[in-house]
C-alpha cells in the first residue's frame, strides 16, 4: 500500500470497471505489437550474426552505425571510458655552442633556433583502478635515454603521493629521432665523444620539461574515450637500405607488396590514437606512429628544430586552434615507429660529384669508390637551405593525412574497447642472453659491438674517411683503423665468432673505462590499453624487423587472451627509439648484408630474436586479470653525475664600445613584399645564459586595431601591438654569432621568412629578449626592438 512522504497512508487511485473493460483491446494490441517487434529484432540479429562473418564485417560496427543515428547506445559508439590526459612543455636546450645530436659530426655546432623542442605527454589509466596507468612521452630528441629516464623518475618521486603510481613499469620515454636538437645529454660515453662530453644544462632542459609535460597531463586527467585508426602516408619515406631489405625472404616481402606506390619496402601506415574528453566531447590530443627518419634537415644545418616530426606536430596543433572539436591546449604527438632503414629524402641517393649518377645500390658510393659524395635528396632538394624546405614538406605530408584521419574518427569512431590498462618493463642484459629460436636452435647474443660499416654512415649523413657500407672491413680500409680498434679493445675470438659476419670495428660493449661506452642492459617494455599493444623499442628497428616483432606480439596476444570476451583483434604498434639508445635492430638476413644498419645492430645476428623472445616471455603480465609484473632486472648505470665534460662555460658578455645590449645594428626596411625574408640585427648576448624555457628569444608583433564598437558614442580604441610569431614558429629564425671571444661581444639576427603560409599584410616589428652575463657571473635581462615595417601582398 503506497505511503506519503510524511509516512501517512496515501489514497490508492481507483480504476472504474468500465474503464478497465475499454482498455483491454488496446493492451492486447500493444502486447501483440511488442511480440512482433521482438521477433523481428532477434531475427535481424540472427541474420547479422550469420551474414557478417561471411562478408568480413564487424558486427559491432553495424550496431554502432544503426543506433548512433538514433542517438542511442552512445557508450557503445565511443567504447569504454578511461582516464585520459595530455600535456606539453618546452625542452629546448642550449641552441648555441653545443654539438647537435644525430649526425655525430663534431663540426655541427648550434648557432640558433628555428623551432623550439617539446615534450608531449599522454597518460591513460583505468578509472576503476587508477594505479593501472601508463605515461607515453614523445620528446623532440634523437632518442630516449637512460640518464634522462632516471632523471624523470627521480623527479616524479619528488612530486608527492599523487605521482607514486608512475614508475619504471609504466613510463616510456621516446624520441622523435630529430637530428637537429642539441646533444651532450646522453648517458653513455660513445655518443658523448662528438659533443665534447656531457652538459648538465642540456640534460636538465629535457628532464625538467618532460616532468612539466607529465604534470600538465596528470592535472588534466578526466574521463574520456579512445579511438584508433590508420591511414596511408605517401611520399614521406623510402627505404635507404633497399639492398639489405631485399635479403629478406621473397615470400615474406610479398605479403607487404600491395602496389607500386606501396611496395612494402617501408611501412606506409600511420596509426592514430585519439583522446576525447567525455564531459564535453572535445578532443585533448592525438598520438600517432609513422616511420621516417628525422634527417630531413641535413648535416650542414646548425639551427635547432624538431625536424619533420616537429613540423607535423606544429601543423596539427596549429590547425586545431579555435576548432570546435578540440580542447584548448590540444597536444599532437608524432612518434616514430620501425624507423631503422627509412629515409625522408624520398628522391633517393645521388652522387654530388657532377656525374648526375645515383649512388651505387650495394654500398652507397660514387665514382671514387667512397661514400662522402653520396647524399640523399629530399623533395625540395634544389633549395639551398640545408634541407629546411624539404623538412617542412615531409612534415606536411604526415600532417595532412593525419588530419583527415582525425576528422574521420570524429565522425566514425573506432573505439578502444576493454577497460584494461596494463604495462610491463624489465631491464635485460643482452651481453650473453641464451635462448631458443622458434625452430628449436640454441643461440645467444653478444656484448655490444659496432662493425666497420657503422663508420660509413648513411646516404642521409655519410661518414668520413674510407669506410663504405656493406663491404668495409680491416682488409679494405686504412690499417690505422685496426690500430685504433685494438687500442680501445681488441675483441676476443669468441666475440668475433659471436658477431660474425660483422667485422668488429669498436668492441664498445666490453669497454667500461672511464664508464660504459654503450649499453649492454636494455629496456624491454610493452603497454596495453584495450586491444592496443604498444611495443616500446630501445633501438631503431628496421621495417621488416618491426613487422616481425609486432606480428609475434599480435600472435601471442591472440592466443593468450582468447578468453577475454570483449577483446577484438589486437592492434600492435612499435614506438621508439625509447628509454635508452641501443642503435639498430635488423633481421638476421639484413644483418648478414652488413650495411650501416646491420653494422650498428649491437648484440649480434640474433638481436631481433632476443628482443622478441624476452618480450613474449612477459606478455602474460598484460592480461586483464594479471596482478604481477616482471622483475626489475639488472639496472643500467646512471652516468649523469659522473660523465666527463670538456664544453667551455660562458665567461662573460659585453656590448661593443658605445653600444648597449639590445641595440639595433641593422634595422628593417620600410616595406616588404610577402614572401621576402625580413631581418634585423641586434647587439646580443649568449643564449646559454638563459634557455628561456616556455618563453622566447624572438617575437614578431603586429599592430592590431580592435574591432569598432557598435556604439559610436565612446572614444575610439587605440591600436595595440600583439605577438603573432615566437620561437615555436617554424618560419621565425633566431641566429647568434660570437664576434669577439676576447671581448665577449656577439650579435643576433632575427629573420622572418614571410613565405610563411599564415603571414598576412600588416604593420609589424621584431622584439629580441636576451640575458647578459657579467664577469662576476651576474645575469641581467634586456630587450631590443626593431623599427616598424609594412608587409604587403601585391598579388592579391
Amino acid at each position: 500500500m503506497p505511503w506519503t512522504k510524511g509516512g501517512e497512508k496515501a489514497e490508492e487511485p481507483q480504476l472504474l470497471p468500465s474503464s478497465r473493460r475499454q482498455d483491454r483491446p488496446f493492451l492486447h494490441r500493444l502486447l501483440i505489437g511488442l511480440r512482433l517487434f521482438t521477433f523481428l529484432f532477434f531475427a535481424w540479429v540472427a541474420v547479422t550474426l550469420i551474414w557478417t562473418p561471411l562478408h568480413g564485417l564487424e558486427v559491432g560496427s553495424i550496431f554502432r552505425s544503426s543506433f548512433s543515428k538514433l542517438g542511442g547506445w552512445s557508450s557503445s559508439r565511443n567504447g569504454d571510458e578511461y582516464l585520459i590526459g595530455a600535456g606539453k612543455a618546452d625542452i629546448t636546450g642550449p641552441c648555441v655552442e653545443i654539438n647537435l645530436m644525430g649526425y655525430a659530426d663534431p663540426h655541427q655546432v648550434g648557432t640558433g633556433l628555428r623551432q623550439r623542442l617539446y615534450s608531449r605527454a599522454f597518460i591513460v589509466a583505468d578509472p576503476t583502478n587508477p594505479v593501472d596507468t601508463f605515461i607515453y612521452l614523445v620528446l623532440d630528441t634523437q632518442s630516449g635515454d637512460t640518464a634522462v629516464r632516471y632523471g624523470i623518475l627521480s623527479g616524479l618521486q619528488e612530486l608527492g603521493p599523487e605521482y607514486e603510481k608512475y614508475g619504471h613499469h609504466n613510463l616510456a620515454v621516446t624520441g622523435t629521432h630529430s637530428h637537429s636538437g642539441p646533444g651532450a645529454w646522453l648517458n653513455y660515453l660513445l655518443p658523448q665523444i662528438t659533443s665534447k662530453g656531457f652538459d648538465q644544462q642540456s640534460y636538465r632542459a629535457i628532464v625538467d620539461g618532460a616532468l612539466l609535460s607529465i604534470r600538465r597531463a596528470h592535472e588534466s586527467l578526466a574521463l574520456g574515450h579512445l579511438s584508433i585508426g590508420s591511414t596511408k602516408v605517401f611520399g614521406a619515406n623510402i627505404n635507404r637500405s633497399l639492398f639489405a631489405y631485399l635479403a629478406n625472404p621473397e615470400e615474406e616481402r610479398a605479403r607487404y607488396n600491395a602496389s607500386s606506390e606501396d611496395d612494402g619496402s617501408v611501412d606506409k601506415d600511420l596509426t592514430m590514437l585519439k583522446f576525447q574528453r567525455a564531459s564535453d566531447g572535445k578532443n585533448i590530443g592525438v598520438l600517432t606512429w609513422f616511420p621516417t627518419h628525422g634527417t630531413s634537415v641535413l648535416g650542414n644545418n646548425t639551427l635547432i628544430s624538431g625536424d619533420n616530426k616537429g613540423v607535423a606536430a606544429y601543423l596539427f596543433e596549429k590547425s586545431l586552434i579555435g576548432d570546435d572539436t578540440a580542447a584548448e591546449g590540444f597536444v599532437a604527438g608524432f612518434s616514430q615507429a620501425n624507423v631503422g632503414d627509412t629515409s625522408p629524402n624520398v628522391l633517393g641517393a645521388w652522387c654530388e660529384d657532377g656525374s648526375g649518377e645515383m649512388c651505387s645500390f650495394e654500398n652507397s658510393t660514387c665514382g671514387d669508390g667512397r661514400s662522402q659524395k653520396c647524399h640523399a635528396r629530399g623533395p625540395l632538394f634544389t633549395a639551398n637551405d640545408q634541407g629546411t624546405s624539404s623538412c617542412f614538406e615531409i612534415g606536411k605530408r604526415q600532417f595532412q593525412p593525419a588530419r583527415k584521419l582525425y576528422d574521420f574518427l570524429n565522425e566514425t569512431p573506432n573505439p578502444v574497447r576493454g577497460g584494461w590498462v596494463k604495462s610491463f618493463h624489465t631491464f635485460h642484459n643482452m651481453s650473453n642472453h641464451q635462448f631458443q629460436l622458434p625452430n628449436g636452435t640454441e643461440v645467444r647474443t653478444c656484448p655490444a659491438a659496432l662493425g666497420y660499416s657503422f663508420a660509413a654512415g648513411t646516404s642521409d649523413g655519410p661518414g668520413a674517411f674510407d669506410f663504405t657500407q656493406h663491404e668495409s672491413n680491416s682488409t679494405n680500409t686504412s690499417p690505422v683503423w685496426r690500430v685504433v680498434s685494438g687500442i680501445l679493445k681488441e675483441p676476443t675470438e669468441a666475440q668475433i665468432a659471436c658477431h660474425a659476419p660483422k667485422p668488429i670495428l669498436l668492441d664498445v660493449g666490453e669497454i667500461t673505462s672511464p664508464y660504459h661506452w654503450t649499453p649492454n642492459v636494455v629496456d624491454v617494455q610493452v603497454f596495453r590499453v584495450g586491444q592496443l599493444m604498444i611495443i616500446v623499442s630501445p633501438g631503431e628497428a628496421t621495417t621488416m624487423a618491426g613487422r616481425r616483432w609486432k606480428n609475434a606480439v599480435s600472435d601471442e596476444v591472440t592466443t593468450l587472451f582468447a578468453d577475454e570476451s570483449r577483446l577484438v583483434s589486437p592492434v600492435v604498434v612499435l614506438g621508439g627509439p625509447a628509454n635508452s639508445y641501443t642503435h639498430y635492430i635488423t633481421t638476421e638476413e639484413e644483418y648478414g648484408i652488413q650495411r650501416y644498419e646491420g653494422a650498428s645492430t649491437l648484440y649480434g645476428p640474433h638481436t631481433l630474436a632476443a628482443y622478441i623472445n624476452v618480450t613474449l616471455s612477459w606478455i602474460p603480465s598484460l592480461s586483464s586479470s594479471a596482478s604481477s609484473r616482471p622483475p626489475r632486472g639488472p639496472e643500467p648505470p646512471d652516468n649523469s653525475n659522473r660523465s666527463l665534460s670538456f664544453i667551455p662555460q660562458v665567461i662573460h658578455d659585453s656590448p661593443p664600445f658605445f653600444k648597449h645590449f639590445g641595440d639595433v645594428k641593422l634595422d628593417v626596411e620600410e616595406e616588404y613584399q610577402k614572401g621576402a625574408q625580413v631581418t634585423a640585427r641586434f647587439v646580443g648576448a649568449n643564449p646559454r645564459n638563459n634557455l628561456r624555457l616556455e618563453r622566447s628569444y624572438a617575437v614578431v608583433e603586429k599592430l592590431v586595431t580592435p574591432p569598432t564598437s557598435t556604439d559610436d558614442s565612446g572614444p575610439e580604441s587605440a591600436a595595440e601591438w600583439k605577438v603573432v610569431r615566437d620561437d615555436s614558429d617554424w618560419h621565425l629564425v633566431f641566429s647568434w654569432r660570437r664576434t669577439s671571444e676576447l671581448l665577449g661581444t656577439s650579435e643576433v639576427d632575427i629573420t622572418w621568412e614571410t613565405a610563411d603560409p599564415w603571414a598576412e599584410p600588416g604593420r609589424y616589428r621584431f622584439r629580441y629578449f636576451g640575458d647578459a652575463k657579467s664577469l662576476a657571473g651576474q645575469i641581467t635581462e634586456f630587450e631590443g626592438m626593431s623599427g616598424e615595417f609594412e608587409l604587403v601582398d601585391r598579388d592579391q
